[in-house]
């Protein structure tokens, strides 16, 4: 017994040194250069325990925020946000006490659309108006084209994660309480990004918006609230909210764990709901974000994403209509649904226990059941992957699917 217990001790000594030089040589990579092409490293897909991974995950993640704060930095010299040829200005003021835990960022849209320049601007300084928190960083980005569909075009998506984290990563705001609202032109963005960005809100608010024709689906595991005015006729935006609820009401009624939501049709009022719409900030702000849900319902639009929460899938194979839904119970994931001939999963602690195997399963058959690792390579491709301030993952495991 005690030679056993000699041979377990050396063991476990030789894995915390090896696990020693796996970080130290991850701090000696990432100093050298940036962290892409660590996974061709030998030390990157060795096994590694949890504390290492977190520490791993530290190392990572302060040399991005960093960088992130040096362009928020750069983006409030400028007051604007540039990606590619596009230009988004912004204004933002902060509200109250910071909370433990940080603030909250409220993005918030104006409306207008294709129109003069100069409309659009009267529109975006009415928007800074028109809210105000009892606390956190109220964000009023200026769209950057002069368009119907200003708020959801592709560009959309890259401006707004770059707003996302570096107001984590400067502003110390909280991921779990960001929050999206629009009026107008910006309700329509709220009924495209709200689903398209699910992983990114805890709750979103729509005003005086038209949906187009934007599905509901992955709005499962955020806050949803409509605001109309009941004689809002244009383009029909009054029945088409009454409609867009009742899609939510059938979706809570299949799946009362998700889809939480309200529709409010203002009585007697227009265009302009005369405020009524303020209520939804206080709404809004019960909510967090749930970065790990237990049920991922995914769909596809016309601006496709490689991941929503802690589902990746192949970039070529990323296309409008495809839609994803996996459960997630302790180590069993199983995939109702896949429009997909593999999906990528995200694991950490938080998520499983690594000292049992993990099992997924697609149409009741098992297609991976076995003990997963730790590894370098996963967590800086996460953080790489990742939106700052979202979860590491220390694994990622892929498997085949059906597919269409």
């Amino acid at each position: 017994m005690k030679k056993i217990f000699i041979v377990l001790t050396l063991f476990c000594f030789a894995n915390s040194l090896f696990a020693q030089k796996t970080v130290e040589a991850l701090k000696t990579w990432i100093e050298r250069q940036e962290t892409s092409g660590i996974e061709t490293q030998k030390f990157a897909s060795a096994a590694i325990s949890q504390k290492e991974a977190e520490l791993a995950a530290t190392i990572v993640l302060q040399r991005k925020q960093t960088k992130l704060k040096n362009e928020w930095d750069s983006a409030v010299e400028k007051k604007k946000f540039v990606a590619g040829k596009y230009s988004m200005p912004f204004e933002y003021r902060i509200f109250g006490e910071k909370p433990v835990g940080g603030r909250s960022l409220y993005i918030s849209m104006h409306g207008g659309g294709n129109t003069a320049p100069a409309t659009n601007d009267g529109q975006w300084r009415n928007q800074m108006k028109l809210y105000a928190p009892d606390e956190g960083v109220y964000f009023v980005p200026r769209a950057a084209v002069n368009d119907w569909n200003m708020w959801f075009q592709p560009h959309v998506d890259t401006l707004f994660d770059m707003i996302i984290q570096t107001a984590v990563a400067a502003l110390d705001v909280n991921p779990d309480r960001v929050y999206l609202m629009g009026y107008s032109a910006g309700g329509d963005g709220v009924y495209r990004l709200a689903p398209r960005l699910a992983d990114r809100w805890a709750a979103a608010s729509m005003m005086a918006g038209h949906p187009g024709d934007v599905s509901p689906l992955n709005l499962r595991n955020i806050g949803f609230m409509l605001w109309m005015g009941e004689n809002d006729a244009a383009y029909n935006r009054n029945l088409e909210a009454v409609k867009f609820g009742k899609q939510l009401d059938s979706l809570y009624a299949e799946d009362s764990e998700g889809y939480v939501h309200e529709t409010h049709i203002v009585g007697g009022k227009g265009h302009w709901m005369e405020r009524a719409d303020t209520a939804a900030l206080l709404w809004m702000k019960k909510f967090r974000r749930n970065p790990c849900p237990s049920k991922i319902v995914w769909r596809q639009d016309d601006t496709p994403h490689e991941s929503f929460y802690w589902l990746r899938v192949p970039v070529s194979e990323a296309q409008s209509g495809r839609q994803a839904i996996v459960e997630h119970s302790g180590n069993t994931f199983t995939v109702v649904k896949s429009d997909y001939t593999t999906l990528s999963i995200g694991l950490n602690d938080a998520m499983i226990d690594y000292d049992k195997p993990v099992k997924v399963t697609v149409n009741g058959k098992t297609v991976f059941h076995k003990k997963v690792k730790r590894t370098v390579a996963s967590i800086c491709k996460s953080i790489e992957c990742q939106n700052f301030g979202n979860p590491v993952f220390y694994t990622y495991i892929t498997v085949k699917t059906v597919g269409r």
